[in-house]
């Protein structure tokens, strides 16, 4: 008889990494409302990649950040401006490439949804030396990738 710990998926770290994130998600979605979590990653990109002189990040920018696909992070853009969460505006240096600034309303949602993740992370994950050490390790891992897309 094999064993499924050694020689199955229960063997495999990403395996179990998958499933985390499976959980992690699900709870920091019962927590968005009517917001998805891919709405919040643009919302979450958009907030941390305008300057300190406020300047709107690109389309691009947001996408590279987001790690999302240019035409998916296109998609969910006009759906938030559509809500009135953020605005796109014509580079003023290259009118092909799109400018992102969320509004009062983007802020104020993008608020609510990081609570929803923190709370999320401390159902999850708890408190304490251990998630700083988990965390740490994800980032390593994480950092592995390059930027980019995730592929599809």
């Amino acid at each position: 008889m094999i064993d499924r710990r050694s020689a199955g998926p229960d063997s495999s770290p990403g395996y179990w990494l998958h499933h985390a994130a499976l959980v992690w998600r699900q709870a920091c979605e019962a927590g968005l409302g009517e917001t998805t979590y891919p709405q919040f990653n643009v919302l979450s990109a958009v907030s941390l990649l305008t300057g300190a002189e406020g300047q709107a990040p690109t389309q691009q920018q947001v996408a590279d950040f987001a790690r999302m696909d240019r035409m998916m992070t296109s998609k969910l853009a006009h759906t938030l401006e559509e809500r009135g969460m953020l605005t796109r505006a014509p580079d003023p240096e290259d009118a092909r490439r799109q400018r992102l600034a969320l509004t009062a309303e983007g802020k104020e949602v993008l608020r609510t949804c990081i609570a929803a993740a923190r709370r999320a992370d401390e159902e999850i994950f708890g408190a304490g030396p251990d998630v700083e050490a988990l965390r740490e390790r994800l980032r390593t891992v994480a950092e592995r990738r390059p930027r980019g897309p995730v592929a599809g």
